[in-house]
């Protein structure tokens, strides 16, 4: 039996988040306390790639804060590519935990399949 699941992510498990920057060759993720345009915030800071400030995570309460002034410091589409890998990468985590095994497909439309094998035959 099949089942299709739609995420929204909250980025909480540093693991999983470096895992997702691994995936995309992006720099590994630090707590740390970084200045904003405006102001300072405290979390696990990812440097996306060409984006002016890193965006950064509260892994306690899954609130995200970035300024990429609209688009300028920083297009969007980075940061969804980092939120799609963090979700595969807490996905596979997640699974294998249980004992489940695990695959995925790219989609030509830039999506990911993941394929998670909680029993015996399909």
């Amino acid at each position: 039996m099949s089942h299709v699941v739609q995420v929204q992510t909250q980025v909480r498990d540093a693991a999983a988040a470096r895992a997702g920057c691994q995936r995309l060759g992006l720099e590994e993720p630090v707590v740390e306390t970084v200045k904003l345009f405006s102001e300072s915030v405290t979390g696990l800071a990812v440097r996306l790639r060409d984006w002016r400030y890193p965006v950064v995570f509260d892994t306690a309460t899954g609130e995200t804060k970035f300024d990429n002034y609209q688009g300028h410091w920083g297009k969007q589409e980075r940061l969804d590519e980092f939120l799609q890998a963090y979700a595969v990468e807490k996905t596979k985590i997640q699974a294998r935990r249980k004992g489940y095994s695990v695959s995925e497909q790219s989609l030509s439309d830039g999506s990911i399949k993941v394929t998670v094998q909680v029993g015996g035959a399909s």
